[in-house]
């Protein structure tokens, strides 16, 4: 269970990574329904014959399904809860950088650090994280993100 801490007090953290997620596999199953929600049916992601002749070698993830992982990664992270957290929002992106593609089949997990922590007005926080998307075994990270959510307690 996450540890929870007052908003308040989350502003000593400023700077800190506040956790690591748990490895989710990314399979072809989740990014063919990835595929069948957004409508986007490229060969490189749901056709493993035609993929496995381009440089990927094989299907990858679509670069906004890595992204859309954000949420549960988030909840498999072992980061600090703001106390009496009612609901949080997603507010928007500084910077998106997909750095290298997600391989069908492959475990990533997220890492979290915090930059900034602002309260809105009272009971309203934004916070902006750097959000990176690690591959199992690779150097290089998925992607990185500078992304600003909301809370409110």
């Amino acid at each position: 269970m996450a540890e929870t801490i007052a908003p308040a007090a989350l502003k000593d953290r400023i700077g800190e990574e506040l956790g690591v997620s748990d490895w989710v596999t990314v399979d072809q199953a989740m990014i063919d329904t990835f595929a069948e929600a957004t409508g986007d049916h490229q060969f490189i992601h749901v056709d493993p014959e035609r993929a496995k002749l381009t440089p990927f070698g094989g299907t990858i993830a679509h670069g906004f399904l890595t992204l859309s992982l954000l949420p549960r990664l988030a909840a498999a992270a072992d980061m600090p809860r703001p106390e009496g957290l009612k609901m949080g929002v997603n507010y928007g992106g500084n910077k998106v950088r997909f750095l290298v593609p997600v391989p069908s089949g492959s475990r990533v997990r997220g890492r979290f650090k915090l930059l900034e922590l602002e309260e809105k007005r009272p009971g309203q926080w934004q916070q902006t994280q750097l959000f990176t998307v690690e591959i199992e075994g690779q150097d290089k990270p998925a992607l990185i993100a500078e992304w600003i959510s909301q809370f409110f307690v």
